[in-house]
């Protein structure tokens, strides 16, 4: 599941300087969305790319106005929202009285999908008329905003079981802590948060919990070394990344996509280069290496804008973004190795003693590798189509 973060910055925040710091906080950390009153979207859109979700304060869930008038009022891309919010001063925040046996519908239908931009409900839960309400605010609505000011009369649990599947459940969350909540919740969690406070330090550790929620945790094996040799010289791929890699980290890449090596960063200090902490040494023009998705890609499609994956020793993984590669003929050597389940895999790493892998002896240059050695890899039994996983025979040698 893709998770985001919205952050709220509407006028209940307090006056324009107030809510330019949290958008501004917002962009700075890697926010998805910011929630605004629609007469700030140009101002928004002056201070950065960022997905702009807008109040209709004119209107309510359940009275919303016409969409011809709506697109009269966003006007040009300049002034128009991503998303159209109802629900703040009506029915949505009470300030129209929800009658208690509320069972009718949230009619969003006059937002219909002529206009550019995303429909969008906001309810605070305050009670279980109000769970109704969101309930049918969902049956339309592309993003259902669910406010809990006391989650123990409506469990966020019951809304992700019952809209999860029909819109887009923005839980509202006023921490990091309470993020991790909401994205955890039912071992589905919700899509999205919508964090109200003003700590930029709190919207950065919001974003880095979406990042946890979102990123894959990989069974790493080991595999014995059955053999290593020169193998001539082929066209290498250096993969330079935008970020710094931690000492631990590296990127998986292999001659076959079913077992992909754990290739170290270069973060080691060595007399005969000096460290390039952002870069892995991949090996050769043909190899796979895992991206972010799940997916692979040959080392010679990479380009600078690309995200690949890098994963720790652990299996934690993160996406980085390229930011350049650098192909040039080297010397390399040919590793052969043997799964836990007997499979043969093997890949092309250049013959230099910077090129490190994971052996179980700790850190190891490939210039020091000999059979029966043991390196860790990532292994699953399934073939390759353009990079996506297929179940279908491939024989690769």
């Amino acid at each position: 599941m893709t998770r985001a973060v919205w952050v709220k910055a509407d006028d209940t925040v307090g006056d324009w300087d107030d809510r330019r710091a949290r958008i501004t906080a917002a962009l700075e950390a890697g926010a998805d969305w910011v929630l605004v009153d629609e007469d700030d979207v140009e101002r928004v859109r002056e201070l950065g790319d960022i997905n702009v979700a807008a109040f209709r304060t004119d209107g309510n869930v359940t009275l919303v106005d016409d969409i011809d008038e709506a697109e009269d009022e966003t006007g040009d891309a300049a002034t128009r929202a991503d998303a159209i919010v109802v629900g703040k001063n009506g029915e949505g925040d009470a300030t129209i009285d929800l009658p208690e046996d509320f069972s009718g519908s949230a009619d969003l239908s006059t937002l219909r999908r002529d206009g550019d931009f995303d429909r969008g409900a906001y309810v605070r839960i305050l009670g279980t008329e109000y769970e109704r309400f969101a309930e049918t605010a969902a049956e339309e609505a592309d993003h259902t905003i669910v406010i809990g000011d006391d989650w123990t009369i409506i469990p966020l649990e019951n809304l992700i079981a019952r809209i999860g599947d029909e819109t887009d459940l923005v839980a509202g969350v006023t921490s990091a802590e309470e993020a991790k909540t909401a994205f955890e919740t039912l071992e589905i969690g919700s899509d999205a948060v919508l964090l109200d406070a003003d700590d930029p330090d709190e919207i950065r550790k919001t974003v880095e919990v979406r990042d946890e929620a979102a990123r894959e945790s990989l069974d790493l094996e080991s595999a014995e070394v059955l053999d290593i040799e020169r193998a001539g010289s082929a066209d290498r791929v250096c993969v330079d990344t935008g970020t710094l890699l931690e000492h631990d980290e590296g990127m998986l890449v292999g001659s076959m996509a079913r077992g992909l090596v754990f290739v170290h960063g270069e973060t080691a200090e060595s007399p005969y280069v000096a460290s390039r902490p952002f870069r892995v040494n991949a090996g050769a023009v043909h190899a796979y290496v895992r991206t972010p998705d799940g997916g692979t890609k040959y080392l010679s499609e990479l380009q600078s804008g690309d995200e690949v994956q890098v994963v720790d020793l652990e299996g934690n993984t993160r996406e980085a973004i390229v930011g350049r590669v650098k192909i040039e003929q080297r010397p390399m050597f040919r590793i052969a190795l043997e799964t836990e389940s007997g499979d043969r895999v093997e890949t092309l790493l250049q013959n230099a003693e910077t090129i490190k892998v994971a052996s179980s002896e700790g850190r190891k240059a490939v210039t020091d590798l000999e059979s029966g050695d043991e390196i860790l890899l990532y292994y699953e039994d399934t073939a390759r189509h353009f990079g996506e996983a297929v179940e279908e025979s491939i024989i690769e040698k």
